[in-house]
């Protein structure tokens, strides 16, 4: 049950003291009670509602490469729905690769599709490395994700985590290259983090 007391405001002591011409009433109601809030979003500065932005629940899955050729490369996400990846607001990422044929692949942080937009921009530098500064103080781009020779378990979820490396890169593709010595299905998924 909410309840007040009463205190006294910083500005009114000479009122509380006995002058009677202070020109502002000498106490405060002060609320004493819990109240939960609740932020989803801000108003940005044109007046467009912005939502506060939650880690996805479950991966995006991909439709699957078929028989991809030893020392073939595939782009993911492909679906034409959504070809590509939108990590503004988000600053981890979990990507998962499921192979028909165990062995490295090569995966790649991408620029694109050069379909897109980034931002308002266009046309964009398509299968680019994404390029950062990681971290504070050093003045050098490296990319953002490169790894020449990830060995994955043939069937099953290969899940790799890529901590606040590509944090609100807008718009980006992952180029897998099969390594493996054979013939491999490739199926790609991913999940934001907040």
């Amino acid at each position: 049950m909410p309840s007040e007391r009463t205190g006294y405001a910083p500005w009114s002591l000479t009122r509380e003291a006995g002058v009677q011409s202070a020109t502002v009433d000498g106490t405060i109601k002060v609320p004493q009670n819990i109240q939960p809030v609740l932020d989803t979003g801000f108003v940005d500065e044109k007046g467009d509602w912005k939502g506060v932005k939650s880690s996805d629940e479950q991966f995006t899955i991909d439709v699957t490469h078929e028989a991809v050729a030893n020392g073939a490369t595939v782009l993911s996400p492909q679906r034409a729905d959504h070809d590509f990846i939108d990590m503004t607001g988000f600053s981890d990422l979990f990507i998962a690769i499921k192979v028909t044929n165990t062995g490295n692949c090569a995966i790649r942080a991408i620029m694109g599709p050069d379909t897109n937009t980034f931002a308002n921009l266009t046309p964009v530098n398509g299968a680019a490395a994404i390029r950062v500064i990681p971290v504070e103080g050093t003045d050098a781009f490296e990319t953002a994700v490169d790894d020449a020779a990830e060995n994955l378990t043939a069937d099953v979820w290969n899940i790799l985590f890529i901590q606040s490396r590509l944090t609100d890169q807008k718009m980006m593709q992952f180029q897998i290259t099969n390594n493996s010595g054979g013939n491999s299905d490739i199926t790609f998924a991913y999940l934001r983090m907040v």
